[in-house]
């Protein structure tokens, strides 16, 4: 059977087996929290242990039922102590933990099991053979975690097998609290003058292990991005969101703060669902009636990142994504990746630490900016784009929604930001003026738009000052399928004459297409198609030229989110990223296509307000 080496940052699938090679020790440690490691790692160099003494484990690297017989045999059925930290629960390691405890148990090898949250699950004690007291004080160390605990805990250790001094118990390690980059742990009065005055400020919520683990730096990276932008960072730790003296604390300094904008590191959802909508309480991430970006540190490794289509594994998809869109949060990117930071000769296990990326960190700073922009500037002063759908990309198809008339709703969305403040100027009244004002201009059907007049437009030059910045392989394939810019049939003279009209500080335009002369049916949904000169054109011109805010994309579906990148956690050479940046998207979409919005949701950043699906009529 081929074997795999225990490779450091990466989550193993359980496909193939896997061979972490340790030399028999005393004890014997195995967790899927890599803080967990890094905490004890830490410890045992600092308590003075010798090489035999302990061995640490990513758990993940025993899911294959070969490398869970491999390892005992080799390894812990040879120690003197074996603890394990089953996060999920047994059924997540079910038959990891069943062997453990029957061939321990032969081999005399004493054996805890402890859950990996702060919960007592008597099953795992009972899989366990140490004594009660001391099951409990080896959870609790774990639980309150920090250096001190994590020394703790090895001294326990050797208080079971060699009988040495018992040690204090669990001392409490504050369980949610603020955090600075150059004082660690802060007080609410440290963060006050941090965040003094009127300045804008955003909050970073983060889990307590990451403070365990020494693995703050994708925070810390953070806090710079957003201070570089003129944003006040409060960086809010947590054991757990759930847990309510967390819960109250992290209110409580949220309050206190009052951040513009929350930027969340931690996984799964919060809320619980209502028999209706309006029963949903707001959690504690959103009581402050801000924005909250879903910020990501993958499991994964950059570089399998980097190759992936879908960017992220399934737990991360699972913990990161699906759960956290339960609660509203906005997709943002993931920031970091697990990294190998050492080999920890002692313990024989590679220590992995998350690693900030620099690319994806100033991406959602520039997200979370314009998010506050967005809220802070007046309303007379929002730039909006207005954005209809065109598939296929005939003039007769021009503003189509599925389950919604879309001249009808942009003409009444016109009104209602007209009625609060916005600043529109000459906008159409009815959704027939609005169409024949589109039609007027260039439209995606090719052909007809060069005997057609636009009021927008952007030169070449500008376009190739912005195209130029992009990253080689993105041009290379545009170029490949479409020419150079020059040559692209909606290039009149010098210019990219575009399918928009402005109305004051509002844009009303068409989407443009995924390409010319090719059948729309075939390619608006194309995973691989990059689109033309004009498609970014569109975008740049909004983006750089209109300094837009925010843009509506109008009812289901535009093409943007179906553009080639991966499917989660998107870098900076996928085509949704490309064209849109890190600008606000808000887009209505039919209730009962969950499947598409999602996809909307999470390959450009949109807040998706659904509406009903239409009463039936002849």
């Amino acid at each position: 059977m081929h074997l795999l080496a225990a490779l450091p940052g990466t989550v193993d699938d359980g496909t193939e087996p896997v061979d972490p090679d340790q030399t028999p020790a005393d004890v014997v440690f195995l967790s899927a929290a890599d803080t967990d490691l890094s905490a004890l790692a830490s410890a045992n160099a600092a308590i003075g242990s010798g090489p035999d003494f302990l061995r640490l484990v990513q758990l993940s690297w025993l899911s294959h039922p070969y490398s869970v017989d491999l390892y005992i045999e080799k390894t812990a059925s040879r120690a003197k102590l074996v603890v394990a930290r089953a996060l999920g629960g047994l059924p997540y390691w079910t038959y990891c933990m069943e062997q453990l405890a029957a061939r321990l148990r032969e081999s005399n090898v004493a054996l805890a099991i402890l859950p990996g949250d702060d919960r007592i699950e008597e099953e795992l004690l009972s899989l366990s053979s140490v004594r009660r007291q001391d099951w409990d004080q080896l959870h609790g160390y774990c639980v309150e975690g920090g250096p001190e605990n994590a020394a703790n805990f090895l001294r326990l250790c050797r208080h079971i097998i060699f009988e040495e001094s018992l040690p204090i118990p669990p001392r409490p390690f504050l369980r949610a609290g603020c955090y600075m980059p150059d004082t660690g742990i802060a007080s609410l009065d440290d963060i006050r003058r941090h965040v003094d005055g009127d300045s804008p400020r955003a909050a970073i919520t983060f889990y307590r292990a990451l403070l365990h683990g020494g693995s703050t730096e994708p925070v810390d990276r953070l806090v710079e991005a957003l201070a570089r932008r003129g944003i006040a960072s409060v960086p809010v730790f947590a054991a757990s969101l759930k847990d309510p003296v967390c819960s109250a604390t992290v209110t409580g300094i949220l309050e206190a703060v009052r951040p513009d904008i929350v930027l969340n590191m931690t996984s799964f959802a919060l809320g619980s669902p209502g028999r209706s909508c309006l029963e949903r309480k707001p959690t504690v991430l959103d009581e402050q009636g801000c924005p909250v970006l879903q910020t990501i540190l993958a499991t994964c490794s950059r570089e399998s990142w980097e190759k992936s289509d879908n960017g992220l594994p399934a737990r991360d998809i699972a913990m990161n994504v699906s759960l956290p869109e339960v609660d509203g949060r906005i997709a943002a990117r993931a920031i970091a990746f697990k990294a190998e930071a050492r080999l920890d000769e002692l313990t024989q296990c590679p220590i992995a630490r998350y690693k900030g990326e620099s690319d994806r960190v100033a991406f959602v700073s520039r997200l979370a900016s314009n998010w506050i922009e967005l809220a802070r500037i007046g309303v007379e002063r929002r730039r909006v784009g207005l954005l209809l759908a065109n598939y296929p990309n005939r003039d007769g198809r021009i503003a189509n929604g599925v389950g919604l008339d879309t001249p009808e709703s942009a003409v009444k969305i016109l009104q209602s930001l007209s009625s609060v403040g916005y600043s529109l100027e000459n906008a159409p009244e009815s959704a027939r003026e609005l169409m024949e004002r589109l039609l007027a201009g260039p439209t995606n059907q090719v052909g007809r738009q060069e005997r057609r007049a636009s009021g927008i437009a952007i030169s070449l030059r500008d376009y190739l000052r912005h195209y130029s910045s992009l990253p080689n392989a993105v041009r290379k394939g545009i170029e490949s399928v479409w020419g150079m810019p020059e040559g692209d049939p909606f290039v009149r003279g010098s210019a990219f004459e575009l399918p928009a009209f402005r109305c004051g500080n509002i844009v009303i335009g068409i989407q443009p297409a995924r390409g010319y002369n090719i059948d729309p049916e075939q390619s608006y949904h194309s995973p691989d198609l990059p689109p033309p000169h004009y498609y970014l054109a569109f975008y740049f011109w909004l983006r750089w030229k209109f300094g837009v805010n925010a843009v509506i994309h109008l009812g289901k579906h535009g093409n943007l989110e179906w553009l080639p990148g991966k499917a989660h956690a998107l870098s900076n050479s996928c085509f949704p990223e490309v064209a849109l940046g890190p600008i606000p998207n808000i887009y209505p979409f039919i209730v009962n296509d969950p499947g598409e919005g999602t996809q909307a949701k999470r390959r450009s950043q949109a807040v998706i307000i659904d509406h009903l699906t239409p009463p039936l009529a002849r």
